[in-house]
């Protein structure tokens, strides 16, 4: 366990931003330093199976230690880190026995991680926690993940009275622009389920997330002079922004929780001649998912009728709602819910607002539930993540392990 921070900490200075407009896999090349980081210290560690393929997915074999017939299990992290916001040049900062106060990431900058903004800090006082220095993100989400699961890895090797089958570890590319999963070798990984090492606080355990789909709407203009241009200007601006009114005001990611659905517009650009919107569809339940990319059809449809053929709407599914395929194998959550009980962790059993590498492989046909990382305020340069939380999802990974073997008659 002594190795964990020292790991993470290597990792998290490595750039792996990935580029959602990149047609490659990885979409950048820089995830391929890390990636090759990882398969030299998977075999430094004693794992067998080391494999990388082109596409820079990492697959590795732990071998069952029991004579019992075990079913193969797997841990999953993705190396890439998000586009939203920089991931270069991070210098994590290590704040020991954290006082419960304000924690200055950038004093020249004015940068403060406050519990007073962040509460949840306040769950951690006397802990050590790692932070950014304001300038970057950190990467805990899923560098933690991954440090997490090699972590386990390693004590599961060096404690061979703890009895398990064969396990599989995967880390993939590209997570963070939802096509983590789109290259993943399902039947090579060889399990019959495993679990997604992404998640957030303490205690997290998921098997729903959101139904998604990305939407891009281009719309053609008319440049006229604008003093002449009395019917006959057609301003693709200010049909953007007819569009936009068009959608709900209150469903937005600022105002919804739990539950709760959304439109989400992340880029706007354009001029009088052209203009075009980008947003992403969200909704646990699918009707209403359905219900919110037939809304967007229809105010496509009813500006086209009261203009002409000006807007030009193109929507792709990105990931479906897990739930439905880990609930019919539903002791694979029954045996993290247990694991995290044994070592003193309550399970805090949620939907995830968002998406995972195993919502994908779910309906791949490798069921994939998701356990907490550990970290907080993902993707901005407020992230951290305390180090407990990282021993204990060692230790939950671990347990899952055992408890794998033990159950099995």
């Amino acid at each position: 366990m002594e190795k964990l921070l020292p790991r993470f900490l290597e990792y998290v200075v490595v750039d792996t931003q990935s580029d959602p407009y990149s047609k490659t896999t990885p979409s950048t090349e820089k995830q391929l330093k890390l990636a090759k980081k990882l398969v030299s210290e998977l075999h430094q560690i004693g794992m067998q199976e080391v494999s990388i393929d082109q596409n820079g997915y990492i697959m590795a074999t732990l071998p069952s230690n029991t004579d019992k017939k075990v079913p193969t299990i797997g841990f999953i992290a993705h190396m890439d880190t998000t586009p939203d916001f920089t991931g270069k040049n991070v210098k994590p900062k290590v704040i020991k026995d954290y006082d419960g106060g304000n924690i200055v990431l950038n004093e020249k900058k004015n940068i403060v991680l406050s519990p007073e903004e962040f509460e949840d800090l306040l769950q951690y006082k006397g802990q050590t926690l790692i932070t950014t220095d304001g300038t970057t993100l950190l990467g805990a989400d899923d560098k933690a993940g991954v440090a997490e699961i090699i972590t386990a890895m390693e004590y599961l090797l060096t404690h061979p009275e703890i009895k398990h089958g064969k396990i599989r570890v995967a880390f993939t590319p590209d997570e963070e622009i939802g096509k983590g999963a789109h290259k993943f070798d399902v039947e090579k990984f060889g399990a019959e389920w495993a679990y997604t090492v992404d998640g957030s606080q303490i205690g997290e355990l998921e098997y729903e997330n959101f139904n998604a789909a990305s939407a891009a709407i281009k719309i053609k203009g008319k440049s006229v002079h604008p003093g002449y241009a009395k019917g006959k200007m057609v301003n693709a601006i200010g049909l953007a922004n007819e569009f936009l009114s068009l959608l709900p005001p209150h469903e937005i990611p600022e105002k919804t929780s739990g539950i709760e659905g959304f439109f989400h517009v992340y880029k706007i650009t354009g001029d009088v001649e052209s203009a075009e919107i980008e947003l992403i569809v969200r909704d646990h339940d699918l009707e209403h998912f359905e219900a919110r990319k037939n809304l967007l059809s229809d105010i496509e449809d009813k500006l086209n009728t009261k203009y002409g053929d000006y807007v030009s709407l193109v929507i792709e599914e990105q990931y479906r709602n897990m739930r439905e395929k880990v609930e019919p194998v539903f002791h694979i959550v029954e045996i993290a819910e247990e694991a995290m009980e044994s070592l003193g962790i309550e399970p805090l059993i949620k939907p995830i607002r968002g998406g995972t590498d195993g919502s994908q492989l779910s309906f791949m046909g490798l069921p994939c539930p998701n356990i907490f990382a550990g970290g907080h305020n993902f993707h901005g340069r407020y992230e951290y993540v305390p180090l407990q939380s990282m021993e204990k999802a060692v230790q939950v990974i671990v347990k899952i392990c055992e408890l794998t073997a033990i159950q099995i008659r």
